[in-house]
């Protein structure tokens, strides 16, 4: 199953670690304290706080952690820069193409679970195909479908980039790899 997983992690999972810190933390429903949501909404255009709120509560606690997270390592390095407000969204939005599987925690496994035993191209075939199969496909794909939301958005380039390449080896990045490598160590996987 090691190696399964290895294989599986490049193409679109993080590390175990990762999966299992997202499932405990899926089972609070909560969102981020009012405070830390006024936070986040105030870095989004009015296009992306849209999107950021059609997220799960989940999702949004999670988001918000890896922004503040992502912000002090990119401090660490002489901050962000110009890229700042595109950084700050990338962080909080790289995973809102999952709202569109409109899977739970559970449909989340079972989808991850498929992905690992089938093969993630094997699965993603499913586009299409109606049910639950087409949501599995769906979530398995959060990548390209949150980075055409956030196109849609009117999301800054940087932003839209790094929804689509936050799953992808360093070398397959076209965003700032400096910031690039804030935002996953921020994200932890």
């Amino acid at each position: 199953m090691g190696a399964r997983l290895a294989v599986a992690r490049g193409e679109g999972f993080g590390s175990f670690g990762h999966l299992v810190v997202r499932f405990a933390g899926s089972l609070v429903p909560a969102g981020p304290s009012k405070g830390s949501e006024r936070w986040a909404l105030s870095h989004l255009g009015p296009g992306e706080a849209a999107l950021f709120s059609s997220l799960s509560g989940a999702d949004r606690r999670h988001a918000v952690g890896v922004a503040r997270r992502a912000l002090r390592l990119a401090e660490g390095l002489g901050g962000a820069g110009d890229e700042e407000p595109a950084f700050v969204a990338a962080a909080l939005l790289h995973d809102v193409g999952k709202a569109d599987s409109g899977l739970g925690t559970f449909g989340r496994v079972w989808a991850t679970l498929a992905a690992l035993v089938l093969g993630r191209r094997r699965v993603t075939a499913w586009e299409g195909a109606g049910g639950l199969r087409s949501r599995i496909a769906a979530y398995l794909q959060h990548d390209r479908l949150g980075a055409e939301r956030l196109a849609v958005a009117g999301s800054a380039a940087f932003t839209v980039s790094w929804a689509r390449e936050h799953h992808l080896p360093e070398e397959r990045w076209t965003v700032d790899r400096r910031l690039g490598r804030c935002l996953k160590d921020a994200d932890g996987d």
